[in-house]
C-alpha cells in the first residue's frame, strides 16, 4: 500500500465499472453485499448513504459505503453514522485498505459523531477479528443475524 496514492473517490459514470468489478474472495461473498446492491441501498437512500471507491494510485482496490446519520429503527427515535459496507478486493486483502477506508469514515468525529456504528456476520469467514482489532466492539444488539458493533470516538 502506498499512502501518498491511497484515496477515496466519488463514484463517478467513469469509475462505475471499476467499483462493480470489486469482488471480495469467495468464501466471504455470503458475509458483504456485492457493489451493486450497495449502490442501488446508495440510490434509495441519498443523503444518509455516501458510498466511495477505495483507489491506491491508479488501482481500484476497493469499495466501502458509511451511512450518516441512518434512521436505524426506521421511527425517528435513533439515528447512527458508521460504515454501512466494505469490500476490499480479494486480491488486495491484507494490505491495509480496509483500515485506511475504516479510519476514513472514523472522521465523522469532525461533524461531532461520538459512536461509529458497523456490523457484521458472526463466523470464521466474516471480518469480526478485524473490526475488533481497529477497535469496536460488540453492543449486545443483532440486526439481521449480524452482529452490531460501535467504535468510541471520543
Amino acid at each position: 500500500m502506498t499512502t501518498t496514492g491511497l484515496r477515496l473517490e466519488e463514484i463517478t459514470p467513469g469509475n462505475l465499472d471499476a467499483a462493480l468489478a470489486i469482488r471480495v474472495r469467495p468464501d466471504q461473498e455470503h458475509a458483504v453485499a456485492p457493489v451493486v446492491k450497495s449502490l442501488a441501498e446508495a440510490y434509495v437512500h441519498p443523503g444518509v448513504a455516501w458510498p466511495r471507491l477505495i483507489v491506491d494510485g491508479d488501482r481500484p482496490v476497493g469499495f466501502l459505503m458509511a451511512c450518516l446519520d441512518i434512521d436505524w429503527y426506521e421511527d425517528g427515535s435513533v439515528l447512527r453514522s458508521g460504515l454501512w459496507r466494505l469490500n476490499i478486493a480479494a486480491g488486495e486483502q491484507g494490505r491495509g485498505y480496509g483500515r485506511f477506508a475504516v479510519e476514513s469514515v472514523a472522521e465523522l468525529r469532525r461533524r461531532g459523531t461520538k459512536q461509529l456504528y458497523v456490523t457484521w456476520h458472526p463466523g470464521p469467514t466474516g471480518p469480526e477479528g478485524f473490526y475488533l482489532g481497529l477497535g469496536f466492539r460488540p453492543n449486545g444488539e443483532n440486526s439481521g443475524g449480524q452482529t452490531v458493533g460501535v467504535w468510541e470516538l471520543d
